[in-house]
């Protein structure tokens, strides 16, 4: 062994050195998908700029053949042998030490090496699926952010971009797929070398093979570009869809971006295990099945949509991501944040029925819920170690990186905004980019002060809210960082200010730049009269406070339906942030909430329901006596919205009543609706008995499913069996997740445990655990001591992928009370650091923290009794 402090400069460095940059890669691979892993050789040609005698890459999880290690310059004249090869294994840093410093120039570099096709769901790793009956291997690739390095050597940053030429030696019974096209096959008994196209110049991060067993669906752009869908055999038809909508979404891209996409084929393919949604690789788009696949017999309203926006989100990136790419990790949002905020361009494109940009507010909420923390963080980040990098693709990266994207786009218009855009793409094309740079292409195109405007929003953290009231005929502003904790913030930015008085006629809109600012008003009698709304259709990214006066106006102007739906969400979601700030009395938020009764909108009432649902708990956790009335208030605020709706889907009824009914009768299970209840256990049994029954159409599942579980007790099980046995005998992964998602509604802490315990078996495939996390108020205790007792071979099997945060957050973030933040603090404090999860850890504490200091002011609230009691017992 060598002594540590070897090789000491090229330790904890957040980026390799400049010595050395690579201009092509010639990569062989050959996975074993039996002995699970995996051979290969890399040859990089690369140009030498410094005198040097060390080449230093990325390299992890990999053994390296040092032998095999030589470096020949271009002409040929000279080879030199690696003299020492050292991996330095914390800094993921392969250091190649030459005899004597290396020519100035190009050479290229050779490196034999093997490694394993792990279980982690990262770097080269192995999936499994059945066939005829028989548990198989795939081999997948995913790389982003930084686990290239875990498949070959090579230069495992963004910025780094070189053209790929691969070969993948495979089992000749097996598809094999990588980025580019095949150019050649060549069979040899059982096994065959496929080679493929070079690719465009790209970031390793975008590099990717699948190897397996697949069906496929197939079309072309009208461009000739081949598209597929492969998917599990047997599966195919489950791929038209998306199929269908990625030939579209391509073109409309390649008008939206005034370039067109750039590789001669487009595959997109659904594996079985995959730890995020999806993954943008050029040319071959991977995916979960959830997000790929859909069943037009047992997918729901919710999967189509989810399908179509992820699919959307993905084909963006290869433009914005794959052709301009960001320089580094700081600059992830760019990528995120506007393949987020695009997506939803391209679903209002293909559906105008789903009234999308409505339902992106659901983003915004999001984005303000996480950045309303004080452990939050600004939307560029600096990055010091590639474990830093998973923690940031976080609502912030991507939910408030595409909100302050609608943001200057509505502010400086959607023809401007698209042609600088276009410029940018074109300007920026096969190169990387930083968020200055994009500032840069729409202050030109503009005319605007884009960066100074910009600036505020993507260099601190948290946003303002903003206090408005009427005083003497006039409109006075004032801006503060808002905090969910309550707490003062010293953040200022730039705020474009839009309003409506009395109709959406005139809109006027300023830049608050300063604490405070005060605007005369055309028609001051309008003031005491009318509506004012601030944030018109919730395209800033901050929240309004209005002065008594102006809130009432608006309660009634939302009564009335005055108001667009965009306006009707806003009002809401900002009142119960302030009321959970405790800057606004509960009572008042559930008197607003009574105003929404007979509210049209799904995403107005699917904002409405997820406020009641945390209404709910935090009233339980503050007066358990005031449980009752709060329920009974919120189940007569649904009921004519259930009425409307019904169990049944109604022939020709939209996609939004679709969604609606499945978020609204679980809510009504949720709250103990008895007829739900009752409706949901007769349906049930019908599905038992026949699995085609129109009886339980899929948007109604996961709500049927959730009231089956609210019945369940340790003593009445035969629920809790019958959803399991749905479990084990269905295929489809929507089916799965659907049903994980509802097993922990319970309200019996015994069967909690079970159903936590089954989480961590062979049946629950590892992506999928999270789904199950959500668990009832009762089951909370259970669930935490659940996650310390098992917290060893959790943070082993998920900790060194995203998903280990999701634990810590389902888990940790729905308590209340400064004894859990205590022992939440001890016990990881006694559990060494992991970098890892340490954002998300203090994020949750912090939440707790929030939930404590609303429980204390619910419960010094004066009349509120009285207040919930009148609300439960009115009658509309």
């Amino acid at each position: 062994m060598s002594n540590t402090n070897k090789y000491e400069q090229f330790r904890s460095k957040p980026r390799l050195p400049k010595f050395a940059t690579p201009k092509t890669y010639d990569l062989y691979l050959k996975p074993d998908l039996t002995a699970c892993k995996f051979t290969g050789t890399v040859n990089i040609r690369l140009e030498i700029v410094d005198d040097t005698k060390f080449i230093v890459l990325n390299a992890a999880d990999l053994s390296v053949d040092s032998k095999s290690v030589r470096f020949l310059s271009d002409n040929g004249s000279k080879g030199f042998e690696a003299v020492n090869v050292e991996l330095l294994v914390e800094d993921e840093v392969l250091v190649l030490e030459f005899a004597e410093d290396l020519p100035r120039g190009v050479g290229v570099l050779f490196i034999r090496f093997d490694g394993t096709l792990n279980d982690q769901m990262k770097g080269f790793y192995r999936s499994t699926y059945e066939h005829n009956g028989e548990k198989k291997n795939m081999a997948v690739t995913q790389f982003e952010p930084a686990d290239a390095r875990r498949c070959f050597p090579c230069w495992d940053e963004p910025a780094c971009k070189a053209t790929f030429k691969i070969t993948l030696e495979v089992p000749s019974d097996l598809v094999a797929l990588s980025n580019m096209p095949v150019v050649e096959e060549r069979v040899d008994g059982n096994l065959k070398t496929v080679c493929y196209q070079e690719s465009p110049i790209m970031s390793t991060y975008l590099v990717a093979a699948v190897v397996g067993l697949f069906d496929y669906v197939e079309d072309h752009t009208p461009d000739g570009i081949k598209v597929r869908v492969y998917c599990q055999v047997g599966k195919a038809s489950q791929g038209k869809f998306a199929l269908d909508v990625a030939v579209k979404t391509l073109g409309l891209y390649k008008e939206y971006f005034a370039t067109p996409y750039t590789l001669p084929k487009l595959d997109m393919i659904a594996i079985p295990d995959f730890a995020a949604g999806a993954m943008e690789n050029y040319g071959l788009v991977t995916y979960r099945e959830t997000a790929l696949l859909y069943d037009e017999k047992h997918s729901a309203a919710a999967n189509k949509q989810r399908v179509a926006t992820v699919v959307a989100h993905e084909l963006a990136h290869q433009w914005f991501g794959n052709l301009v790419t960001m320089e580094w990790w700081t600059h992830l949002w760019l990528n995120e944040g506007f393949a987020t905020w695009v997506s939803y361009l391209a679903a209002d494109g293909l559906f105008p029925e789903w009234k999308i940009w409505t339902q992106f507010l659901d983003e915004s909420t999001e984005g303000l819920r996480l950045d309303g923390l004080s452990e939050s963080h600004p939307i560029e980040v600096d990055i010091n170690h590639a474990c830093e990098i998973d923690e940031i693709f976080d609502a912030i990266s991507y939910r408030k990186g595409a909100s302050v994207i609608r943001m200057l786009q509505s502010y400086l218009g959607p023809e401007v905004f698209q042609r600088a855009l276009a410029k940018y793409i074109k300007k920026h094309a096969c190169s990387n980019a930083k968020t200055e740079d994009l500032w840069a292409a729409l202050e030109e195109e503009s005319k605007e002060p884009v960066n100074k405007l910009m600036h505020s929003w993507t260099k601190q953290k948290g946003y303002p809210v903003v206090y408005v009231s009427v005083k003497d005929g006039k409109l006075e502003f004032e801006q503060r960082q808002f905090l969910s904790s309550g707490s003062s913030g010293d953040g200022q930015w730039v705020v474009p200010i839009t309003l409506c008085c009395g109709s959406y006629e005139a809109k006027r809109s300023f830049l608050l730049d300063k604490k405070s600012q005060t605007i005369d008003i055309d028609e001051p009698s309008s003031l005491s009269n009318s509506w004012i709304k601030i944030n018109v259709d919730q395209a800033g990214f901050y929240r309004v406070k209005y002065d008594d006066s102006l809130s009432a106006n608006l309660r009634y102007a939302i009564e009335s339906k005055s108001l667009s739906p965009m306006d009707r969400y806003g009002i809401l979601d900002d009142s119960f942030a302030l009321s959970m700030a405790g800057q606004l009395p509960l009572s008042s938020l559930l008197t607003l909430m009574g105003a929404y009764r007979e509210e049209p909108e799904y995403t107005v009432l699917s904002n409405l329901i997820s406020v009641s649902s945390k209404v709910a708990r935090i009233v339980a956790d503050a007066d358990i006596t005031l449980v009752d009335n709060v329920k009974t208030f919120f189940i007569n605020v649904f009921q004519y919205s259930a009425e409307r709706i019904g169990f049944d889907p109604k022939q020709g009824e939209s996609h939004l009543d679709a969604l609606l009914r499945g978020e609204l009768f679980t809510t009504l299970a949720v709250l103990g609706h008895e007829e739900t209840l009752k409706e949901a256990s007769e349906r049930f049994q019908a599905f038992l008995e026949d699995r085609n029954t129109h009886l339980l159409p899929p948007d109604i599942r996961r709500a049927v499913y959730v009231a089956v579980m609210k019945k369940v007790t340790s003593s009445d099980r035969s629920g809790y069996e019958s959803l399991l046995k749905v479990y084990r005998e269905t295929d489809l992964s929507q089916e799965k997740t659907r049903i994980l998602g509802a097993l922990g509604s319970c309200s019996d802490p015994n069967i909690i445990l079970e159903v936590l315990n089954f989480l961590l078996t062979p049946e629950v495939r590892s992506q999928d655990v999270v789904f199950g996390l959500a668990v009832s108020r009762e089951g909370r205790e259970v669930a935490w001591n659940w996650l310390k007792n098992n917290w060893e071979y959790i943070s082993n099997t998920w900790g060194r992928g995203f998903l280990l945060t999701r634990f810590v957050s389902a888990i940790v973030s729905p308590f209340s009370s400064h004894e859990k933040v205590k022992e939440v603090e001890e016990f990881f404090a006694s559990h060494g650091k992991q970098p890892s999860i340490a954002r998300t850890l203090k994020q949750s504490i912090e939440r707790v923290q929030i939930n404590t200091k609303w429980v204390e002011t619910i419960r010094n609230e004066k009349n509120l009794a009285d207040c919930v009691q009148e609300l439960a017992f009115r009658k509309y």
